[in-house]
């Protein structure tokens, strides 16, 4: 009994690395197609990274915790503005930027969370919307922090290990991008599958139940929500750094409500489900705004509707139940 139970450890703490390594592979291989196929769209490719980046924090709070929000663009703004106000300020390497991002996106996402987390139901959708509005407002009326509605421009940094500079056709700001997408969502699959995550997940199934088994709720939905604001910081540093400019757009409602829809559209719950939502969302829309600059919000409007009516639990869903059925006895017969 002994040697069967020896023989089944490893196996099983292989999984993870197999499921982690092919998470970096692919990731990897879209990336290599990205930047191989389309050399000229790395700009593009890379704001969808940055925006990829918020709609896997997004996917922590509501798809793994279940948290309603419609103001998770604060954690993503707050950061690429505190980012860019440092790079003015006089901080230029990237990967202190990068680090101001993330600590100011974890702060935010713990005070915001702290309040959020408090409450249930539309009380908690009320409350993220109106933390969400605060910080719009903050950034617009701060406008000699800020630049107001005008933007904040200006936001030149360094080389890149003091090597490779931010160049016009976005080349080191793509390949930072992916490098740093590759580790992060290696990292969330290893957290979401680890006993924190999966007790963040019976806290979303039934919070009463996790509570009578002694589970302390409050402090992990706040953890959460600060490891949420880390990523989405993350996500602000990267756009802050490759634009050069951070607008009110950043944090605003209709930010907010663009990844939710992301994250409804691939899959909540899923992290490849919020990936996937992000890029076929903002691809779907680059392609038809630029063949129909007039009416190509409906036609994105006809492609959600589509996805809803026949995939109601997103884009990844269908996916992950038929390798479900292939990965049954049998089902080659």
């Amino acid at each position: 009994m002994s040697d069967v139970v020896m023989n089944q450890v490893p196996a099983r703490r292989s999984l993870p690395f197999a499921q982690e390594a092919f998470s970096a592979l692919a990731i990897a291989g879209l990336g290599a197609i990205g930047y191989f196929l389309f050399p000229e769209d790395l700009a593009f490719l890379t704001r969808l990274i940055g925006i990829a980046f918020l709609v896997l924090s997004l996917c922590l709070v509501t798809g793994y915790c279940g948290i309603a929000t419609l103001g998770h663009a604060a954690l993503f703004g707050v950061a690429a503005y505190a980012v860019g106000i440092a790079c003015i300020r006089g901080l230029t390497d990237p990967i202190a930027l990068l680090g101001v991002g993330i600590v100011t996106g974890a702060l935010m996402g713990l005070i915001s969370g702290a309040l959020i987390t408090r409450f249930r139901a539309l009380p908690q959708l009320v409350l993220s919307i109106a933390i969400g509005q605060l910080v719009a407002g903050l950034a617009n009326k701060l406008s000699w922090l800020t630049g107001g509605s005008d933007g904040l421009s200006g936001i030149t940094p360094g080389k890149v290990f003091g090597i490779f500079s931010f160049d016009l056709y976005s080349r080191t700001a793509f390949l930072l991008s992916m490098s740093l997408l590759i580790i992060v969502f290696v990292l969330l699959q290893r957290l979401v599958n680890s006993p924190f995550g999966l007790m963040c997940r019976a806290i979303k199934d039934d919070d009463l139940r996790a509570k009578m088994i002694g589970v302390s709720i409050y402090p992990r939905l706040v953890l959460m929500y600060g490891i949420a604001g880390a990523v989405a910081g993350v996500g602000g540093a990267l756009t802050a750094m490759s634009t050069g400019v951070v607008g009110l757009d950043s944090v605003s409602f209709e930010r907010s409500a663009e990844v939710l829809v992301m994250l409804v559209l691939g899959g909540a719950g899923h992290l490849w489900g919020a990936l996937a939502g992000a890029i076929v969302f903002l691809i779907f829309e680059h392609i038809v705004a630029a063949a129909n600059p007039f009416h190509w919000m409906t036609m994105v409007g006809l492609l959600l509707i589509l996805i809803v009516v026949f995939a109601p639990r997103g884009l990844i869903e269908p996916l992950l139940s038929q390798i479900s059925r292939l990965r049954q006895p049998g089902s080659a017969a």
